[in-house]
């Protein structure tokens, strides 16, 4: 599934999980950086997600206040 497809709560629980298995040290190495990689796209697409929540928040407020 694409990153852009996931909810916030997916992609927070992939990368979650992402670093669980690397924190184990289990993972071989190419497997790590294949992780490190799929975490550093979760992690930029989770801010995209909140940037884009704390915007509709913050034009909520202005809209409701009338600021």
């Amino acid at each position: 599934m694409e990153n852009n497809q996931l909810s916030f709560e997916e992609a927070y629980k992939q990368l979650t999980e992402l670093v669980k298995k690397m924190e184990s040290g289990e993972l071989p190495l190419s497997d790590s950086v294949a992780a490190y990689e799929q975490g550093i796209k979760l992690k930029a697409y989770c801010e995209q997600l909140l940037k884009e929540a704390e915007l509709k928040i913050e034009t909520l407020k202005v809209s409701t206040t009338g600021e």
